[in-house]
């Protein structure tokens, strides 16, 4: 059993007792976190799809810790004008395990 999930932006293919890394959510570790923005759950080939929802399902999921993911370097330059930038990110996230699907 398997469900496609929206948060942050973003969509996320889950299974029960999956690590995921979402976009940050402002949750403490430990605590549970409900999505309820499901757009599909699947079970032994029966397909549930919802528009854009499925109503009345759930994926509940316990927060592992926060997290900020490796440094990008951003770099950028103009070839013979003395014009040099540099530039890191480090972008948070959260990593979840999914728990139970519910749906």
């Amino acid at each position: 059993m398997y469900a496609i999930i929206e948060t942050g932006g973003k969509q996320y293919r889950v299974q029960e007792g999956d690590l995921v890394r979402v976009e940050k959510l402002e949750i403490a570790d430990g605590e549970t976190v409900k999505f309820d923005k499901v757009l599909l759950i699947a079970d032994e080939g029966k397909l549930k799809v919802g528009k854009p929802y499925v109503d009345g399902a759930l994926v509940e999921a316990v927060v592992e810790n926060q997290g900020k993911a490796k440094k990008i370097i951003i770099f950028k330059y103009k070839p013979k004008k003395d014009y040099r930038k540099k530039q890191g990110h480090r972008q948070p996230y959260t990593q979840i395990k999914i728990e139970k699907i519910v749906g």
